[in-house]
């Protein structure tokens, strides 16, 4: 049996893109069950600061990292952070992505691979950085979050859909070939979720965007905290069996075989 606690107590995560939404409620859930916390993002040094100052404020242990995850050097130098600060890695969330609708007619390429590097390639980065000292610990777990929209289909987003259909490729990849060091890769992939998101008409949240649950079985809009629960089971001892999986969280809108 679990102990469902503090279950994840001397465990070290890298969270990408946690300085709001899921990332920051995964972080903030990774840290209640006893993990440390390495805080990312590209765009705001204040956010990663402010995470941190409230993990640490409830006895947690967390430090900020700006860093671009297409950026290899970057990527390298924050595992190099976690690993001099809290001794090692034991779980990553690549929760990074940009998220912005366009329909193909008016898509740049730099628009499609932006989407597409921070999505896989920022994995590959990610995955090669925390690689050997989750290999020196004897295991792992990698987490990739994905959309519903790359497995149900959604028009103007044909380029998150090669992203984030890429990231699970890439995951199932990642699982067979980790395995042998007891390192697990799984993604996780969101529904209609109620947050914050770049690229809308404006900074409301989803559901003042005339975004509604009328399609979604369970009849709610998903929020932060109900991904932060999966993700903290998945990366925990209680699904020390579950690898190369992809794990939605949608109140049914979508159901997968």
């Amino acid at each position: 049996m679990v102990d469902m606690v503090n279950e994840l107590d001397g465990k070290v995560a890298i969270i990408t893109g946690s300085t709001r939404n899921i990332g920051r409620s995964t972080a903030e859930e990774l840290a209640k069950a006893g993990a440390a916390l390495v805080i990312n993002s590209v765009q705001s040094k204040d956010l990663c600061d402010e995470v941190v100052e409230g993990i640490r404020s409830r006895g947690g242990r967390a430090i900020p990292f700006m860093a671009d995850v297409r950026d290899a050097d970057a990527v390298n130098a924050m595992a190099a952070a976690a690993v001099k600060e809290f001794g090692g890695i034991d779980i990553m969330v690549h929760n990074a992505a940009v998220r912005n609708n366009t329909t193909f007619e008016d898509m740049t390429l730099k628009t499609f691979s932006t989407t597409v590097d921070i999505s896989v390639y920022g994995m590959f980065n990610l995955a090669k950085a925390v690689l050997p000292s989750m290999k020196t610990r004897g295991g792992g777990s990698i987490i990739g979050v994905g959309g519903m929209s790359s497995t149900r289909g959604s028009p103007t987003r044909s380029h998150t859909m090669a992203a984030k259909m890429g990231l699970n490729g890439f995951v199932r990849g990642l699982a067979l070939d980790l395995a042998q060091y007891g390192i697990r890769a799984n993604q996780v992939v969101v529904g209609t979720y109620d947050t914050v998101r770049e690229g809308n008409p404006s900074s409301a949240p989803r559901a003042a965007l005339n975004l509604n649950a009328s399609n979604i079985p369970l009849g709610r809009l998903g929020a932060p905290q109900d991904m932060a629960d999966l993700i903290r089971f998945v990366v925990g001892p209680g699904a020390s069996y579950i690898t190369g999986q992809t794990i939605h969280s949608n109140g049914g809108a979508f159901l997968n075989l």
